[in-house]
C-alpha cells in the first residue's frame, strides 16, 4: 500500500465518491476542485486507488474534504494515516508565532472518529453551529 501526494486523479476521485455510495459533481467542477487542492493523498492498492483525502484553503483556514475509504479496505486506520498526512501539511504551513484553524464537515455517526484525533463538535465554547448552503443548478436559463 502507497500513500501518493498530488495525484489525485478525477476518474480515481469519482469512483471512490461512487464506491461510497456519494453523489459526484460534474466533471468540469471535480477537476478544477482537484486542481485547486492545496494537498491530496491518493493510497495504491495493486495500482488501484483504494483511499483519498483533500486539504483546501488560504493558508490560514483550511477544509479537509473528501476523506475516503473504499468499503473493502476500511477500519485498516487507513482514514487515520490520510487524516494525520493532511494535519502534518497544516502543521509544517503554519509559521512560527501563527496559527490555523482547520474545518471539516463529518459524515453523520463519524464525529466519534475525528474528535479522537482532537476536532470538536460545533457548537462549542467558542462557536456556533457550523452551517452550509447547497446551490443547484440544472441548466442555462436564456
Amino acid at each position: 500500500m502507497e500513500y501518493k501526494e498530488n495525484i489525485l486523479s478525477y476518474e480515481n476521485y469519482c469512483h471512490l465518491r461512487e464506491k461510497v455510495g456519494w453523489i459526484n459533481f460534474s466533471k468540469e467542477q471535480a477537476e478544477i476542485a482537484i486542481d485547486n487542492s492545496l494537498y491530496t493523498i491518493t493510497v495504491i492498492e495493486n495500482n488501484k486507488a483504494i483511499a483519498m483525502g483533500r486539504l483546501i484553503g488560504d493558508g490560514q483556514y483550511y477544509l479537509i474534504v473528501d476523506i475516503i475509504v473504499h468499503p473493502d479496505f476500511q477500519k485498516q486506520r487507513i482514514g487515520t494515516s490520510i487524516l494525520n498526512m493532511l494535519l502534518k501539511y497544516v502543521d509544517n504551513h503554519t509559521p512560527v508565532g501563527g496559527r490555523s484553524s482547520i474545518q471539516l464537515i463529518s459524515e453523520k455517526g463519524k464525529e466519534p472518529f475525528y474528535e479522537s484525533l482532537g476536532f470538536k463538535r460545533i457548537p462549542h465554547e467558542f462557536c456556533g453551529s457550523g452551517m452550509r448552503k447547497i446551490v443547484y443548478k440544472e441548466k442555462e436559463i436564456s
